[in-house]
C-alpha cells in the first residue's frame, strides 16, 4: 500500500513537476498523510503559515528527509491502477446495484431474525437514505476488490451493518473505522496506528485488510455465515463453538452454534440488507443511483503538504476531503507515511493541474522530537509558537508534560524545514506525564461527632486509603471528636489551600497550612 502508484495508461496528462521550493514557512492545518495535510478545518490561504517561528530553534531540528523535486503526479483508479478510466466506456452507466446483485453468492438465510431486521430497516427510510448515500463514495472501489478477488458481493453490503458507511465511526470497544477493525487486530493486517494517521479509518487499506481478514476466515471454516459469525465474534471464539457442539454431537452450522446476541442478529442483519438491495420497493425504500464507474481517484503524494493546500487546489470543501481521507490525524500529509490520497474524480484532476503551476511552499508543518522531558510552555518556546497553539495542534490536556523523545507537529523554518522521514511518519508517538504538583499538608480537628476516614476522603477529593495512610488508621476508622487530621491537597490558584481544604466539614475547623509542602 504504500508504494508509489505509477499510472501506465494514465486517466489525466501526466504533468512533470520542476522541484518544488521547500520555501521555511507552508501553509498549515490537515491530517497525517504522504505530502499533503489534512484535518477537519476551514481552507486556509496556502501561504499563510501558522504561527512560523521568528527565530528557528537552536539544535532542535527536525528528522533529516531527502527533499528531491516531485516525479510525474498522475490521478488514478486504486483499485486498477495500471487502466485507464474512462467514464465514456461501455458499462461505466450501468447500475451498480445490479451489478452487485449479479454477484450475490453466499446461501440466504430464511429466519425470524432476519424479519425483524427487514422491518427494523423499513420502519427507518431516512436512516436507510443516509446509510446509502454514504456508501455511494466508497461502494465501487468495494465492489472491484471483490471482484478481482472472486468474493461474494454481499461482502459489500458488511459496512452497512458495521457502521452505516461511516469511515469515521469509533465503538465504544475502541473498533475504528467502516469495517470496525480493533487496534490489535488492526494492527496484524499491517493498518498503521500512530500520532499522524489511523489507517483502520483509511478507505483504501481498511477495506484491503478487511477482505484478506474474510478471506483467511472462510479458508478456515468453509462456510461464509460461520466466517461472518468469525469476524464479530472472533475465530477463536467460533472454533470453541463449534468444537463443543461436535462433542456434544450436535450440528456445527451457524443456526446451531450457541453464540452472543450480537453475533446471533450479525448474519440476520446482511441477509436483510441484501434482501432490500435485490427488491428495495418491496420494503417501501429507494436506494440512490449509483453508476459502475469510480467516485474518486487516487493522487500520489511526492511531498510533505498541507491539508489546507490540498483543499485548496482540488477545488474541494474539507469536509469532501476528510471523507476521502479520514484516516489522517494531523493538518499536513506526509508523503512517506501516506503515498497517496483520494479525491472525486473531477477534482483529481483540477488538482493535478494545479499543482503544477504552484509556486509556493507545499506545507507548513513539520515533526520534532522533544530533546528532554518538558512543559508545553517550554517546548513551545523551543520551536517558536504559542503554548496554546501547540497544545492545540498537538492534542496536549492541561497539567501534562511532554516526555523525552515525543515527536511533535511544529511550523517549518529555517532548519525545520526538510520532509518528515519513513521512520517518523510510520511510528511516531507521543508520550505525555502528569505534571507532579507539590501537595500541601493541611490540618483541622475532627467535628464534635467525629469524622470517618471515607468522609473526610470525600471531603478533599482523595482516596480513602491515602487518608488512612496520612492518619496511620484504618480506612474503616472514625476519628474522634476534635482529634487532628492531617490531609494532603493540591493548591488553588496559588494559594495554600485547595477550595475542599477552606470547607473542611460543618463543625472542624482548620489551620493553616505546615510551611513545607508534602507527597504522597
Amino acid at each position: 500500500m504504500k508504494q508509489r502508484l505509477r499510472l501506465a495508461a494514465p486517466l489525466l496528462a501526466a504533468l512533470l513537476l520542476g522541484a518544488c521550493a521547500t520555501a521555511p514557512d507552508r501553509p498549515v492545518e490537515p491530517p497525517p498523510a504522504p505530502a499533503v495535510v489534512a484535518p477537519p478545518a476551514p481552507p486556509a490561504a496556502p501561504a499563510s503559515a501558522p504561527e512560523a517561528p521568528a527565530e528557528p530553534p537552536r539544535a532542535e531540528a527536525p528528522v533529516d528527509a531527502p527533499a528531491g523535486p516531485p516525479a510525474v503526479v498522475t490521478a488514478i483508479d486504486p483499485v486498477r491502477p495500471d487502466v485507464a478510466v474512462d467514464l465514456d466506456a461501455q458499462g461505466a452507466h450501468t447500475d451498480l446495484w445490479q451489478r452487485l446483485r449479479d454477484g450475490f453468492a453466499i446461501v440466504d438465510l430464511d429466519t425470524d431474525l432476519v424479519r425483524e431486521r427487514e422491518r427494523w430497516y423499513a420502519d427507518r427510510p431516512d436512516y436507510v437514505q443516509r446509510m446509502t448515500d454514504r456508501g455511494s463514495r466508497y461502494l465501487f472501489h468495494i465492489v472491484e476488490e471483490l471482484d478481482k478477488r472472486g468474493m461474494p458481493m454481499e461482502l459489500a453490503l458488511l459496512p452497512f451493518i458495521e457502521s452505516a458507511f461511516n469511515p469515521t465511526a469509533m465503538s465504544h470497544a475502541k473498533a475504528a473505522g467502516m469495517w470496525q477493525f480493533m487496534p490489535a487486530t488492526g494492527r496484524h493486517f499491517d493498518l498503521q496506528q500512530n500520532l499522524f494517521r489511523d489507517d483502520r479509518r483509511d478507505v483504501l487499506a481498511s477495506t484491503r485488510a478487511a477482505l484478506d481478514y474474510l478471506g483467511r476466515l472462510f479458508n478456515m471454516f468453509g462456510d461464509w455465515h460461520l466466517a461472518l459469525a468469525a469476524y464479530n465474534w472472533g475465530e477463536g471464539n467460533v472454533q470453541r463453538a463449534i468444537r463443543r457442539n461436535r462433542d456434544a454431537g450436535l450440528p456445527t452450522d451457524y443456526l446451531s452454534l450457541r453464540m452472543p446476541l450480537e453475533t446471533r442478529h450479525y448474519v440476520p442483519k446482511l441477509q436483510a440488507v441484501k434482501n432490500i438491495v435485490l427488491d428495495p420497493q418491496a420494503f417501501g425504500l429507494a436506494l440512490p443511483p449509483l453508476e459502475n464507474h469510480p467516485y474518486f481517484l487516487a493522487v500520489p503524494i511526492e511531498r510533505d503538504i498541507d491539508v489546507d493546500l490540498v483543499v485548496q487546489l482540488a477545488g474541494v470543501s474539507a469536509e469532501q476531503f476528510h471523507q476521502l481521507n479520514p484516516q489522517l490525524n494531523k493538518p499536513v500529509i506526509l508523503a512517506a507515511g501516506t503515498p497517496q490520497v483520494l479525491l472525486p474524480y473531477d477534482n483529481a484532476d483540477a488538482f493535478v493541474r494545479n499543482l503544477a503551476y504552484h509556486k509556493g511552499a507545499l506545507a507548513s508543518w513539520t515533526a520534532w522530537r522533544a530533546p528532554r522531558t518538558l512543559k508545553p510552555a517550554e517546548a513551545a518556546k523551543l520551536v517558536g509558537m504559542t503554548e496554546a497553539r501547540l497544545r492545540e495542534v498537538n492534542k496536549i490536556p492541561p497539567r501534562m508534560l511532554v516526555r523525552a523523545g515525543s515527536v511533535l507537529l511544529v511550523p517549518r523554518s529555517g532548519n525545520r524545514d526538510a520532509d518528515v522521514p519513513p521512520q517518523v511518519a510510520d511510528h511516531a508517538t507521543i508520550a505525555l506525564a502528569p505534571e507532579r504538583v507539590p501537595l500541601q499538608r493541611v490540618v483541622f480537628r475532627a467535628g464534635k461527632k467525629g469524622d470517618s476516614v471515607v468522609a473526610v476522603a470525600r471531603r478533599y477529593g482523595t482516596s480513602a486509603a491515602n487518608v488512612a495512610r496520612w492518619n496511620k488508621v484504618s480506612t474503616r476508622a472514625r476519628f474522634a471528636p476534635g482529634a487532628q487530621v492531617v490531609v494532603y491537597v493540591r493548591p488553588s490558584g496559588g494559594g495554600a489551600r485547595s477550595a475542599a481544604a477552606t470547607k473542611p466539614g460543618p463543625k472542624s475547623t482548620a489551620k493553616a497550612p505546615a510551611k513545607r509542602a508534602g507527597r504522597r
